[in-house]
């Protein structure tokens, strides 16, 4: 019977993610092949999602709509937080990132999209919504 991947296997491969156009984001082909516990946040589950039923040995490329990968962008999560109001540790610089917490203790980080004297731009998105993504996988084994 063929070893194919689960939900919860624990997996060896290559892997490469790029956005549509082809721009390579990270990639593991010219390096050490990582080894990954799929349902463990190791791996984003949309790509996750893509390996299941993979058999040891295939290689494949998943070209992932922003609605299957990482979502649409939502403008929504775009906020004006004045400089004042950052958390007392950040360092606001354009396209870097700050930490905020919630009230609850839950931590989420913003992308700085613009910044003036009085505020910043803070874009809650994540970093590849309403983008295009290349999945590609070569599965080295199922441990």
């Amino acid at each position: 019977m063929t070893e194919t991947v689960k939900p919860d296997s624990l997996v060896t491969l290559h892997y490469r993610v790029a956005t549509g156009d082809d721009t390579e984001l990270v990639s593991t082909f010219d390096s050490t092949p990582a080894t990954l516990q799929l349902g463990s946040g190791e791996l984003a589950p949309t790509l996750e999602r893509c390996l299941v039923g993979i058999v040891v040995g295939e290689r494949h490329v998943f070209l992932l709509e922003p609605e299957q990968a990482f979502g649409s962008h939502n403008p929504q999560l775009v906020q004006r937080v004045g400089l004042a109001d950052l958390p007392p540790t950040a360092t606001p610089e354009l396209h870097g990132l700050i930490e905020f917490a919630s009230p609850a203790g839950a931590k989420f980080t913003g992308i700085v999209r613009e910044m003036d004297s009085a505020a910043v731009l803070v874009d809650f998105n994540h970093p590849l919504a309403g983008k295009h993504v290349r999945f590609e996988v070569e599965l080295i084994g199922i441990l």
